[in-house]
């Protein structure tokens, strides 16, 4: 299970000086884990009033950024859709009670291809895309995580990505040298980090901990909305105990956070 900041838009894929460190830390991830057989992505970037997958055999790319580069909107990530997988995952939801659709005509946005471009260039690993819900409530979303840890499927090799950023306050990353975000961009690092890691925390109060994000220091700033924190906590839901590597880079010249939890206890 991974939780991953993807930066601006195509930014990581452009050479850009400030996602230098969050391109390394990706790589680093990706030389951690086992290569996996499929991918389920979660992406901050993809929202429904009933959470959907993706279930194209060959999802198109979705461009959903304005105002960049041309070739912005000429990158390929030709991964496979793996359709068997999203309707076994769909089951899974509705077995637990979460209502469930697929799509055969969404694509892959760029919560997707921009972070496993970077990490798995080849594009040969399947991946099925699930939304968020948009009531964007944290504990639904906890729930969808355990959930999908209940999945079988004829792999144990899955790993599940949470594709948001520890922190999204647009207009701080465009802000030069404003003490006062750089400060509460620490503080709210600081909270989620020890809420994701620490072991003397017990489940109960990290999942509740999750649920409240808003009341940590300086949570509303770094997410005025938290669609680019939720996969998270579908991440912490499949996972369900306390991040095995967390890892940190600036990006955008902010503190931003990352967290793997290793397969050897999990089967995601």
């Amino acid at each position: 299970v991974l939780f991953l900041s993807h930066g601006g838009g195509p930014l990581p894929l452009l050479g850009d000086a400030k996602h230098l460190e969050m391109n390394e830390t990706l790589l680093k991830i990706a030389s951690k884990i086992p290569k996996p057989d499929v991918i389920i992505l979660v992406s901050a970037h993809w929202e429904e009033d009933i959470p959907t997958l993706t279930a194209a055999s060959d999802p198109s790319l979705i461009y959903d950024y304005y105002g960049f580069p041309e070739a912005s909107y000429a990158i390929q990530y030709p991964a496979k859709g793996q359709p068997d997988f999203a309707r076994r995952l769909k089951e899974q939801l509705q077995k637990e009670g979460i209502k469930t659709n697929l799509s055969f005509e969404r694509g892959f946005d760029h919560g997707m291809f921009v972070p496993l471009k970077i990490m798995y260039p080849e594009a040969d690993i399947p991946c099925v895309q699930l939304s968020l819900a948009s009531s964007l409530d944290p504990e639904f979303h906890v729930k969808m995580g355990r959930s999908i840890k209940k999945l079988q499927y004829d792999s144990d090799n899955i790993l599940l990505v949470g594709s948001g950023f520890s922190y999204y306050e647009m207009k701080a990353f465009f802000a030069k040298g404003n003490s006062d975000m750089n400060q509460m961009n620490l503080d709210f690092d600081v909270w989620l980090q020890a809420t994701m890691s620490s072991r003397d925390i017990s489940e109960e109060d990290r999942e509740e901990n999750l649920i409240r994000w808003n009341e940590a220091s300086s949570a509303e700033f770094c997410h005025p909305r938290n669609e680019h924190l939720l996969p998270l906590h579908v991440c912490y839901g499949a996972a369900g105990r306390p991040s095995d590597e967390t890892f940190s880079c600036q990006i955008f010249e902010k503190q931003a956070s990352m967290f793997l939890w290793n397969a050897a206890q999990e089967n995601c």
